[in-house]
């Protein structure tokens, strides 16, 4: 038993990995297990204090952890192209790529790119950065698309995906992360040929992240009821790390468990389209 547990905790020890949004939440969690597995751990976020913080933990609780931080501001696609040429500097390969930032907006608002700032962060960026580091990817490598249940609350309206004629919190939320679903799907066909595996998940309702400015007694209560954020984390380390799923690709899971999504995801033609429109939304950038 000591001998399979220190084989567990060693298992991607020579791998790296870059994980962003993870100085909060779920990200802090996917970071902290990776590192213990042994993984060089790059991550991201906005808050370079939360970042530094993070690092000391992470360090002070496993030696020799080898983590480091870059920051960056998801709603502007000139700091995620910046980040990805400070990623590439660092890494010449990458073995696991988790795209975990996301943003719930309540109030409608738009980057300095004049995008609904939504679909900005949640989807054209991590569309952005996975298509600059593809080159750093190695063959073999994983890709995990932190995604949601809600992607099957809304259908992808293509004649105002921004919102701009009607926005609402669920919808803008719902259809971005739809968005990460379909681009999953399509970025798992165009890499089959390198054997790098791309799947998305969805890591359950976390307490922490919908009950932050609800009362004590409602917190109270999601913290018996709901995942806490290390739990929420799972579905991620495991898509990441586990030799399980090796080999397995353009799957959507739940509590580490492949599941099916919804039937608008599979539309091809739709997921073929929203890249394209992707596509040229962040073609300066690119």
């Amino acid at each position: 038993m000591i001998i399979f547990w220190a084989m567990m905790q060693n298992q991607l020890q020579g791998k790296n990995a870059v994980v962003t949004g993870g100085t909060a939440g779920i990200g802090r969690e996917t970071v902290r297990a990776l590192a213990r597995q042994g993984a060089r751990v790059l991550f991201t976020g906005r808050n370079a204090a939360a970042g530094e913080t993070l690092i000391a933990e992470i360090q002070g609780e496993i030696p020799g952890a080898d983590v480091a931080f870059l920051q960056v501001d998801f709603a502007s696609l000139r700091s995620v192209q910046k980040l990805a040429g400070e990623i590439a500097a660092r890494l010449r390969q990458i073995d696991i790529l988790v795209n975990n930032a996301g943003l719930n907006a309540s109030k409608e608002s738009k980057t300095e790119d004049g995008i609904e700032t939504v679909f900005a962060v949640n989807h054209l960026a991590p569309f952005l950065l996975t298509n600059l580091l593809l080159s750093n990817i190695r063959d073999g490598g994983r890709i995990v698309n932190v995604a949601s249940k809600m992607h099957s609350w809304r259908s992808m309206n293509f004649d105002d995906l921004e919102g701009r004629k009607k926005w609402s919190s669920i919808t803008a939320y719902s259809q971005s992360k739809l968005a990460n679903v379909m681009f999953t799907y399509q970025l798992a066909e165009k890499l089959a040929a390198r054997k790098i595996t791309v799947n998305c998940l969805h890591p359950g309702v976390i307490a922490s992240d919908i009950t932050r400015d609800m009362p004590g007694f409602v917190r109270f209560l999601a913290g018996v009821f709901l995942k806490n954020t290390e739990q929420g984390a799972a579905t991620s380390v495991y898509l990441a790390a586990s030799p399980e799923v090796a080999g397995i690709t353009g799957k959507y899971f739940d509590d580490k468990k492949a599941v099916t999504s919804s039937k608008e995801s599979y539309a091809v033609e739709k997921q073929r389209r929203l890249w394209a429109i992707s596509e040229a939304m962040v073609k300066a950038y690119l």
